[in-house]
């Protein structure tokens, strides 16, 4: 695989039965995402979205065709493969910001890291260096019932971070925020993403957000209708 190129897919199809139905919901998608580069995926609500990003990341398999990660083909993993795979190379950021309640904002952008098995004191480290980063050092020690909307999803990209991933994909990671606090976001995936130069696939409704990026996907009845 070219070495500029991060995650790519093939022929991609997602079927789901229900009982003697089949429901077609990705319809042979191809799609090719270079370093650095920054994609945005939007379409109608049912149009597929989100199951293409959790097919591209990983966290879902396909009925037909693959998914590589860097030079990593999905389809010749096993599930500890693909979860190594995704801790390595890939970060999540979701609507709701699925932080854990009982630890603080430090102790959250810090898991990928402690799951991955290094040092408490080295992920600490980087974990308070990465909230510096995003505004939120005066914010380390708060549990996220502590903190705003804004704030949670700023800890939630930190985390995403933390991992330095190829690629960082996200679903809608402005969709629960006021036009204020998600400028706010959108301005820091900008800043980060030249930064680390960090490739982002960003599903997302918010046709400001979408028509800031490099690339726009417009995903229609599981099938790519415009690129």
């Amino acid at each position: 695989m070219n070495n500029d190129v991060v995650l790519r897919c093939e022929g991609l199809y997602k079927t789901y039965s229900e009982g003697p139905k089949k429901l077609d919901v990705i319809n042979n998608v191809s799609l090719t995402l270079k370093q650095g580069e920054r994609l945005a995926i939007v379409g109608t609500s049912g149009s597929g979205k989100s199951t293409l990003l959790n097919l591209l990341g990983g966290l879902d398999t396909p009925t037909k065709g693959d998914v590589w990660i860097q030079d990593q083909q999905l389809s010749k993993l096993n599930e500890k493969g693909r979860g190594q795979l995704r801790n390595q190379c890939l970060g999540f950021v979701y609507q709701f910001h699925h932080l854990l309640a009982e630890f603080n904002a430090v102790e959250n952008v810090a898991m990928p890291l402690l799951i991955r098995g290094e040092s408490k004191h080295q992920a600490y480290q980087l974990a308070e260096s990465l909230l510096h980063q995003v505004g939120l050092e005066e914010r380390t020690p708060h549990k996220p019932s502590e903190l705003s909307g804004g704030e949670r999803q700023r800890v939630a990209i930190a985390r995403a971070l933390i991992t330095k991933p190829a690629c960082v994909l996200m679903d809608e990671p402005t969709g629960n925020l006021d036009s204020h606090t998600a400028k706010a976001i959108e301005d820091l995936m900008t800043g980060l993403n030249t930064e680390l130069n960090t490739s982002f696939i960003i599903v997302t409704h918010n046709t400001d957000l979408a028509n800031s990026l490099d690339r726009v996907i417009h995903l229609e009845d599981g099938e790519i209708k415009e690129l």
